[in-house]
């Protein structure tokens, strides 16, 4: 049984789209090795484009396709119809769908999601933002934030603010430690911005453990005590409870989905 696919993406912009895909399936396959080192961005001639899949065809690939350009991806179509290449294309039939539906073509414009216009430079600059006010630096940023993120460590605070910046949030957090008292700044956030998370203990011991492994310290410290972190959940759901916080619990929780209920958090407000 064939235990590894070799993939080739090829686009006319970065390719994303396609490495997107790849991982959701890659996910549904733990056993398969999928072999994507043949990426080929910015294909934009015929006879570039000739050659990759001529390649691809020695190599027995499955190519993933997201090119705009109507004539290249008719090419392909037609190359790989001949010479009987697995050939997916992840946009031609979508854009089809659109004509049919509207009348209207794409504008065949390669890397448009990718331009410099304003919410780019808005991501940037929350990516800044979050840098900025991680982990309690100034609490001066809980004032300008669109969220505040409190909880224990390792609740996934400073990936998560990463990841909302991604989306344009300016995120600020705070860690919450019971013997540290808390910044008064906290008292005037809007309630409706500060987003509580939690854990449950055992995870959470699991989780410190392992990173006292990666950081070669012992396990001896109370970081990683259970009964210390029962403390500490305890302190910060009092803390949550205090200041209205809306709560998650991260609990075998990816940061998407996590991001996603914020989302959706605020789309109620």
């Amino acid at each position: 049984m064939q235990k590894e696919i070799i993939i080739y993406t090829i686009s006319d912009s970065l390719g994303g789209t396609s490495r997107k895909l790849l991982a959701a399936v890659k996910a549904q396959y733990p056993d398969l090795n999928f072999d994507n080192r043949h990426r080929f961005p910015f294909v934009t001639s015929k006879e570039e484009l000739l050659a990759i899949l001529e390649d691809a065809c020695k190599d027995k690939a499955l190519v993933l396709s997201t090119l705009v350009n109507a004539q290249l991806a008719q090419l392909a179509r037609e190359f790989s119809q001949k010479h009987q290449l697995a050939y997916l294309d992840l946009l031609s039939p979508f854009f089809e769908i659109i004509r049919e539906k509207t009348g209207q073509s794409p504008i065949e414009v390669p890397g448009v999601i990718h331009r410099l216009d304003g919410d780019y430079f808005n991501k940037i600059s929350a990516i800044e933002f979050a840098v900025k006010y991680d982990d309690g630096k100034n609490p001066q940023g809980f004032l300008e934030a669109d969220l505040v993120l409190l909880g224990v460590s390792r609740t996934s605070k400073t990936p998560l603010s990463i990841y909302l910046a991604n989306k344009g949030y300016k995120v600020a957090n705070l860690p919450l430690i019971p013997q540290v008292p808390l910044p008064q700044l906290l008292d005037k956030v809007d309630r409706k911005r500060l987003i509580g998370l939690t854990c449950e203990p055992d995870k959470l011991a699991k989780i410190r453990s392992q990173r006292l492994d990666s950081l070669g310290l012992s396990q001896a410290s109370s970081y990683s005590d259970l009964a210390q972190i029962y403390q500490e959940i305890e302190y910060s759901e009092e803390v949550f409870k205090k200041y209205g916080a809306h709560t998650i619990n991260m609990t075998d929780k990816s940061i998407e989905e996590t991001a996603y209920l914020i989302e959706e958090y605020l789309k109620r407000l």
